[in-house]
């Protein structure tokens, strides 16, 4: 039997988002994207999260999602992750704490060897797997690969001033990504991040090398020529480029002969930015385009990812004006073929 309806439930009645199913936030669903948009200018609004998230809607969402993969705090994954020359690392006290709170693997306990102060003196990470009881004993980290690999050499580095506990975070990430790679998302360090290039204030990167490694190593990338120019320009830069060592190292990368990354120009530590201008005149042009109600309805819908008010208010009265031209248009066609059909003219009868 039916539950009889009451004077009190027809008066006050149930809302009706409680019978829909929950919305989860995501990038590929339109109500999930919406959600996520509307949780991340909350975060970007608080001044709890770090400088790369305030006011950056499109980092809290990226922020937002690892948290969700990862099942952690939104909060925690902010404040531990890092954008190293617009590449994200974690900071390794997350790492280790993710491996210790898995549930897979006992705590982390650390291996020292050798006599301080020496090559061979280092340390490597280790624990036991609760599933099998098997020892899971990381990469040996000593002074000798860490003068191989120019970790110390960079301009305030870490490795100089507080040797013992870079040696634990830099052994435990390297165990974290031979057993559990899985945790960090394929992500590095932000200490490695750091070790591997050295960032200055205005974006240009710096490797250290010697002049004996860059001649040794691989060849240079031919200079670029715009297009049109005049060739006597271009030999002085070149000559200067083959005899200067600094210019040539920000170009190459002998300790681990990848390509070096490239300068980000204006935009120099990345931050997962935008071209908010950009985007602001694409949904403008798709305003101005739309033809039909819902072409406009599907431009408009885009204006709530602009994060500057002005621009947004600006889009928002385009858009209305756009709207009033495309009512006034069907209307007008609608009016037309009903002015157009004139009706027939009769004819008198006559008496024959």
């Amino acid at each position: 039997m039916s539950t009889p309806t009451t004077l009190e439930a027809i008066r006050n009645p149930a809302p009706r988002e409680a019978s829909l199913p929950p919305v989860r936030a995501g990038f590929f669903d339109l109500q999930g994207f919406e959600l996520l948009q509307r949780v991340a200018k909350a975060f970007a609004s608080s001044s709890l999260v770090p400088a790369h998230y305030q006011n950056n809607v499109a980092n809290c969402m990226i922020a937002l999602n690892l948290a969700r993969r990862l099942g952690a705090d939104e909060l925690m994954v902010m404040q531990n992750l890092y954008i190293v020359h617009g590449n994200p690392g974690w900071s390794s006290k997350f790492l280790i704490a993710s491996v210790n709170t898995c549930g897979r693997f006992e705590t982390l306990r650390y291996e020292w060897r050798g006599t301080e102060g020496s090559d061979d003196f280092g340390c490597r990470a280790w624990t036991i797997e609760k599933s099998t009881g098997e020892r899971l004993n990381g990469t040996w980290i000593d002074w000798k690969m860490v003068k191989a690999e120019g970790w110390n050499k960079k301009n305030g580095s870490k490795w100089l001033t507080m040797p013992d506990q870079m040696f634990v975070y830099r052994s435990a990430a390297f165990w974290q990504r031979a057993y559990a790679p899985e945790i960090s998302m394929g992500l590095s360090s932000q200490e490695e991040l750091i070790d591997t290039v050295e960032v200055r204030a205005d974006g240009t990167v710096a490797v250290t090398s010697t002049l004996e490694e860059l001649r040794n190593g691989r060849a240079q990338p031919a200079d670029e020529v715009p297009r049109g120019a005049d060739p006597a320009q271009t030999g002085p830069s070149t000559e200067s480029r083959a005899a200067g060592a600094p210019a040539a190292a920000t170009r190459a990368d002998p300790v681990d002969d990848q390509d070096g990354p490239s300068e980000d120009g204006d935009h120099g530590q990345g931050d997962f930015d935008f071209d908010v201008a950009g985007l602001v005149c694409g949904i403008r042009e798709d305003i101005e385009s739309a033809s039909t109600a819902e072409d406009l309805d599907l431009a408009r819908s885009a204006i709530a990812g602009v994060p500057d008010e002005a621009a947004k208010a600006d889009l928002n009265a385009a858009a209305s004006a756009r709207m009033r031209a495309i009512t006034a248009a069907a209307e007008q066609a609608q009016q037309q073929p009903r002015a157009g059909a004139a009706r027939r003219t009769r004819t008198p009868i006559s008496a024959d």
